[in-house]
């Protein structure tokens, strides 16, 4: 299991950062990993809304379909993306931060399916390196500062 987390302070208000997290299709506007995200769903985000992303990874497009499983608005969303090598699970938490605004905590894990397990430690470092992208691509996107990182 590869996990990253990132913590970000945004001048922006929590309901408008959350607006814009949890509808994942705006991934391709922050992640520079993501090279296509769309909603497959209509209508208002819910447990159930859907999303089919491409992510670029070793030099290779990988498609994932990502589904809300939780969702507690302005605050939490859980987002679950699988394919057939694959499961991530992604929290992304919001909340009114320091001084005004909001401090954003997304939560990513990455779990290989199967026999490719043995390749954990490999992806461990690898997904330390595509989260420092994507969280400095969330940071531009949101306006904001990083306030923490982890990996493990």
């Amino acid at each position: 299991m590869a996990r990253y987390v990132t913590t970000i302070d945004s001048p922006r208000a929590p309901e408008e950062c959350f607006a814009q997290l949890s509808d994942f299709s705006t991934a391709e506007q922050w992640d520079p990993g993501v090279v296509s995200a769309r909603r497959t769903d209509h209508g208002e985000l819910k447990v159930g809304s859907r999303f089919d992303l491409v992510a670029g990874f070793l030099g290779r497009e990988v498609p994932l379909t990502y589904e809300i499983t939780e969702l507690e608005p302005p605050q939490r969303v859980v987002l679950r993306g699988e394919n057939a090598t694959v499961v991530s699970l992604d929290t992304i938490t919001v909340e009114p931060g320091p001084g005004g605004g909001s401090r954003v905590t997304y939560d990513a894990d990455l779990v290989l399916k199967g026999p490719l397990r043995v390749f954990d430690l490999g992806l461990r470092l690898v997904f330390g390196r595509i989260g420092d992208k994507a969280a400095a691509g969330l940071r531009e996107y949101l306006g904001a500062q990083v306030h923490a990182i982890t990996r493990s």
